[in-house]
């Protein structure tokens, strides 16, 4: 071998920088079986502590992108994604992609799944009957061409190594490590074709970044990195302290978003829905200034053209598309225990991490990476910090199949909710949005 993978570690741990050929000689031999995935885990684990300068995460993300094959889009498209930092309930991207189509941008997507205590749109889609992400890129750019948007995992072709390492950063702890996350998000988000990004990056208890200084750092590596290679960033920072919407968990998520898609607006899913649509349709220009982009974001959803884009996109998908009109077709728990409040008072603080962990214990989310899903479990959850709640009253629901794991769930989902006997105000859903890191 051209290097030696301890000495490599090692030199990481101790905090140096690795050039670019000993990166690319790291992460080729991994793929090529050379390298086992310990030794692997134990660089992942080095990056997040000793971290990697901007110059080490470009090449990374360069790596990554060159490992396999690259979407091209014609230019005059203008292509936009979105990509969340994840966070408990968030299902945005379901209903966010098809009233962006709806407006004409053109939006390709690979998604991915559930990581930590978060889950993952993938996982969510294929709670729909009959849905699969696995497919070409002939087929997804075809899917792009007939409805303007696509969600696909990661084909063996597209981004190998992030695909691999993605699954390791899971299950060893490191996935909140920045440079990571930075280099797994750019070169997916580069290497799928799409020309402008709009990141909505999470911040607080239910986040994987729990404090804006760290999510102004990663915000301007994100940004940073895809200016160098080539792709226009805006990032909208979001507070993640109560979990989004009103459900938790994948058939339940996709239930909440075709809702929404009908014309139920939740408040904080609509607030964030919108925000996120007027930047992507900024960026496509498809909009020229974001009272527009706000009127054609209400239209599409009040004239059911986005719910009919989402339609097009399960039938393109090979799933049923009669959820968009009836989402009892969706898979439904035999279990609904109901979660009673336990104190008086105004909710101050809401552990959302736990209760995503938590919910790993009916089938929610994953514990290893070949983990079964349970899709209909979940939970029912409407309450925000700020909101008042009375003893002995229903604040919420568990979704599951395990009567006895769901009883215990309650126990935890009430642990995490801290009540005050004053007044606590409600938290701003968008923090701030930057399109410009100069």
């Amino acid at each position: 071998m051209k290097y030696n993978p301890v000495e490599l570690i090692i030199k990481k741990r101790q905090g140096e920088e690795l050039s670019r050929d000993e990166i690319r000689f790291f992460i080729g031999s991994y793929l090529e079986g050379k390298i086992p995935e310990y030794q692997v885990s134990a660089l992942l684990m080095a990056i997040f502590f000793a971290e990697m300068n901007p110059d080490e995460i470009q090449t990374l993300t360069e790596i990554y992108i060159e490992s396999g094959a690259k979407i091209k889009f014609d230019a005059k498209l203008n292509t936009v994604d979105k990509h969340s930092t994840g966070g408990v309930g968030d299902k945005i991207t379901i209903p966010l992609a098809p009233i962006v189509a709806a407006c004409g941008a053109k939006i390709p997507m690979i998604s991915g799944r559930g990581l930590g205590h978060t889950g993952g749109t993938l996982d969510k889609l294929e709670a729909i009957p009959g849905l699969r992400t696995n497919y070409s890129e002939a087929e997804f750019r075809q899917f792009i061409d007939k409805s303007n948007f696509s969600i696909i995992s990661q084909s063996d072709a597209l981004v190998p190594a992030d695909r691999s390492i993605y699954a390791l950063r899971d299950v060893t702890g490191t996935v909140e490590s920045l440079p990571l996350i930075t280099a797994s998000i750019m070169s997916k988000k580069i290497a799928e074709g799409a020309q402008n990004l709009v990141i909505d990056l999470k911040v607080g208890s239910g986040a994987f970044i729990k404090t804006m200084e760290k999510a102004e750092r990663l915000g301007r590596l994100l940004a940073k990195t895809g200016e160098n290679l080539g792709q226009k960033v805006t990032v909208v920072f979001s507070d993640m302290n109560s979990p989004l919407g009103h459900y938790i968990g994948n058939a339940l998520e996709v239930k909440e978003s075709i809702e929404y898609l009908q014309g139920k607006r939740v408040a904080d899913i609509h607030e964030l829905t919108k925000t996120l649509a007027i930047e992507m349709l900024i960026l496509s220009k498809v909009c020229s200034d974001k009272a527009e982009a706000g009127e054609m974001v209400e239209r599409v959803i009040d004239d059911g053209s986005a719910l009919e884009y989402f339609r097009k996109f399960i039938i393109n998908q090979n799933g049923d598309p009669r959820v968009c009109d009836d989402v009892n077709l969706l898979p439904q728990a035999k279990y609904e225990i109901p979660i009673i409040a336990t104190k008086s008072g105004w909710i101050e603080k809401i552990d959302s991490q736990s209760i995503g962990f938590a919910l790993i214990g009916v089938g929610a989310g994953r514990k290893t990476l070949d983990s079964a899903l349970d899709y209909s479990s979940g939970a029912f959850f409407p309450k925000k910090i700020g909101m008042k709640v009375t003893a002995g009253e229903e604040i919420g629901k568990i979704y599951c199949n395990n009567k006895q794991a769901g009883e215990e769930i309650v126990g935890k989902f009430l642990n995490s909710i801290q009540i005050s006997q004053n007044e606590v105000p409600e938290k701003q859903l968008i923090i701030k949005i930057v399109d410009n890191w100069d």
